[in-house]
């Protein structure tokens, strides 16, 4: 099989092949200090040599838990905020029939996230869903007292033990959680929930590919085989025994620092496949918590093609030239679908009848990449042979390799989020928590 590939030839016009392979030392540097565990954030490597380490027997219980869930539940909602949830709806969403919701009849049950914002219409209108549907949860958070998650979940627990009752209750909530300590993993001994752990040394963004993102994924109905399989095909590609030109991780970290120094201050993930849309957000939380610090750091911006042509690409064509854009392209679509022709053409498109729908995209990605790169955008262009599992397990390694170098590269440390909690303090200082009156006097001083 084909690996995904990096194609970085449309950023020559501003930064040269040279400048670029002028990196491989440096680059080489920094993935000799992964290696070691000599770097900023060593304590949080666990994702790093996670795929080609992961167990038979470990993917083997989340699969019998997976199977539980699908037996007993008709929905099955996810609450996590972050990296708890954003993994696996990415790639959910990007394997799932886009009109899921519509099917009379369901191969496997609807997946639905909650805990990700505090938005109270959104909530009741979840909880008003789920009162007549036979659903369970996966809980998802190392601490289980992140305000977000811990607020939908105690909602989520309520209703299912009211609805189903505590025995059925028991069988159908799960948590994904801390090994020994925190709120969750103290509700879940309690009750006797099933409960898979997060390791310790694999931080929420890089945790995907662990039971927070492999669990829902294989309630969705997909393989996670071989997604695994597929990550630990790119661990192999982006080896340190790899040069640095043929490895693509190491390539784009140093492209995309270099474009930085240039002065490209934003990067802007494109996709023309709509199912990608989650894959961005994931993307977007990756890179930006984990390189925007100390004042540094590209801005992660994400589009999605051609439906953002109608409204962002006027300012990607001729705005502020501080940008490039890192196109994600999916060589061959799932399924065929033929243009007919019309004996009215009042449209005017006969010149497409009996062309497959995916050449005229194909068509509209190749020339909005011409339009952008003449315009002074440059593009680096990651093609996918197919959207499937084991190439989804590719590009979530290649991105995730790739943005522990470049973080080090820019001399930062990719592995912690200090800056997450500012405004965890305030609200917790407006909301008077217990623990917080110096804090709670201070900021109402400032109102």
């Amino acid at each position: 099989m084909k690996n995904i590939s990096l194609n970085i030839n449309k950023v020559s016009s501003v930064v040269s092949k040279e400048t670029i392979d002028s990196y491989a030392s440096l680059t080489k540097e920094c993935m000799e200090t992964l290696d070691k565990g000599t770097g900023k954030g060593n304590d949080f490597l666990g994702w790093l040599h996670l795929p080609s380490s992961i167990t038979k027997e470990e993917l083997a219980a989340l699969k019998d838990c997976a199977k539980t869930l699908r037996d007993n539940c008709e929905v099955v909602v996810v609450a996590g905020i972050g990296g708890s949830y954003l993994g696996a709806r990415a790639v959910i969403e990007a394997l799932s029939n886009s009109f899921q919701w519509l099917k009379k009849e369901q191969d496997a049950p609807i997946m639905i996230y909650a805990g990700h914002n505090i938005g109270e219409d959104y909530l009741y209108e979840l909880t008003n869903y789920l009162k007549d549907k036979k659903f369970g949860v996966i809980n998802i958070s190392k601490s289980g007292t992140t305000t977000e998650t811990a607020l939908a979940f105690r909602l989520l627990k309520k209703q299912c033990e009211d609805q189903r009752g505590k025995e059925m209750a028991k069988k159908v909530i799960v948590a994904v959680t801390d090994a020994k300590k925190g709120a969750a993993r103290i509700t879940a001994n309690n009750e006797g929930y099933n409960t898979f752990v997060i390791p310790d040394n694999v931080g929420g963004r890089f945790s995907v590919l662990t039971p927070v993102g492999l669990l829902p994924i294989a309630v969705a109905g997909f393989d996670i085989d071989k997604l695994i399989e597929g990550a630990a095909t790119m661990e192999k590609a982006c080896g340190n025994d790899v040069p640095f030109a043929e490895n693509p991780a190491a390539v784009y970290a140093a492209t995309r620092n270099a474009l930085y120094k240039d002065g490209k201050k934003i990067e802007i993930l494109v996709n023309f496949n709509p199912k990608l849309h989650y894959f961005m957000e994931w993307w977007k939380q990756l890179y930006g918590e984990s390189e925007g610090k100390e004042n540094k750091g590209i801005f992660p911006a994400a589009v999605d093609f051609s439906t953002d042509l109608h409204s962002m690409g006027q300012w990607i064509q001729e705005g502020e030239r501080t940008i490039y854009e890192t196109v994600i392209s999916i060589e061959n679509p799932n399924y065929t679908l033929v243009v007919p022709s019309d004996e009215a053409n009042l449209d005017g498109l006969n010149f497409l009848a009996g062309k497959r729908v995916d050449e005229v995209n194909k068509m509209a990605e190749l020339g909005t990449q011409l339009a952008h790169v003449d315009g002074g955008v440059p593009n680096m262009r990651v093609s996918v042979p197919e959207l499937n599992e084991f190439y989804l397990g590719q590009l979530i390694y290649f991105f995730e390799k790739a943005c522990g170098i470049s973080g080090y590269i820019l001399g930062v440390n990719p592995f912690n989020q200090p800056g997450v909690e500012a405004y965890k303090k305030n609200m917790f200082a407006l909301l008077n928590k217990p623990g917080y009156e110096e804090e709670s006097k201070a900021i109402q001083a400032r109102l």
